[in-house]
């Protein structure tokens, strides 16, 4: 199994309920292919560097995940059809750091 930190960019237009189904999905995903969410992160509502789409701002997650390499440009793929979900990144690591990252301390401290 290969750790992957990923961070996605969900539509600013989800209420809570339905930003909660979009990440029982990436979970069941995940699931379904062998994989599993280590931890995960919410960063909030933030602010883009750049519209996207119409959008000024979106939900930011992170999550640390533990999957097969050659399975990430398949949940690449599906994650890049739902509509709900506006940006994705996956980026592969040798280990997963201890949480809370950076960002989250930052939103702790306001």
């Amino acid at each position: 199994m290969n750790k992957f930190e990923a961070v996605i960019l969900y539509s600013p237009d989800l209420v809570v309920n339905t930003l909660k189904n979009q990440e029982d999905f990436l979970n069941n995903l995940l699931s379904e292919m062998g994989g599993s969410i280590i931890d995960h992160e919410d960063w909030g509502l933030r602010d883009l560097s750049y519209n996207i789409k119409k959008y000024k701002k979106a939900f930011y997650k992170f999550y640390q995940i533990e999957i097969e390499g050659f399975k990430i440009q398949e949940i690449k793929k599906i994650l890049n059809q739902n509509e709900k979900i506006m940006r994705n990144l996956f980026i592969k690591t040798k280990k997963h750091e201890k949480l809370p990252t950076k960002i989250m301390s930052e939103i702790k401290q306001k």
